[in-house]
């Protein structure tokens, strides 16, 4: 219809971890989703990206983060968040300071392939678009 607008679709900011090793990455899983996604989640209000990714890390591994150093920059779809929801993800690498665990809302950890990804039953957008980028098929 001439001269209306769509509305803005929500764009959750947020932040993860991406650590890769042995064409490895490190996902979790929260509570009550079947997703796996990076360490972290969203920025709270007043922090800035490394700051939540700091915190995100502490909450959800047990672990501190050493050094943040800023990756790739990932806007798609988010996953589970409804129709229209897009989340737009800053991807930080780092180093831990101890061993990862389950903690806070995580429900399981694990270091998945690319290959092992995709044969999920639900994928995030973003983490696809990441594994493409570290390791190409």
């Amino acid at each position: 219809m001439p001269g209306t607008t769509s509305p803005t679709p929500e764009v959750i900011r947020a932040v993860g971890l991406v650590r890769f090793a042995d064409r490895r990455l490190l996902l979790v899983r929260a509570d009550r989703q079947e997703a796996f996604y990076l360490p972290g989640g969203k920025i709270d209000p007043g922090e800035t990206e490394q700051q939540a990714l700091h915190r995100e890390v502490r909450e959800e591994l047990g672990v501190g983060l050493v050094g943040a150093r800023f990756f790739r920059r990932y806007e798609t779809d988010a996953v589970g968040q409804g129709d229209g929801v897009q989340v737009s993800l800053s991807c930080y690498s780092g180093e831990l300071d101890g061993e990862p665990q389950p903690a806070a809302e995580i429900a399981e950890l694990a270091w998945m392939t690319r290959e092992e990804y995709l044969a999920r039953p639900v994928t995030a957008p973003a983490i696809v678009a990441l594994y493409a980028d570290l390791d190409p098929a």
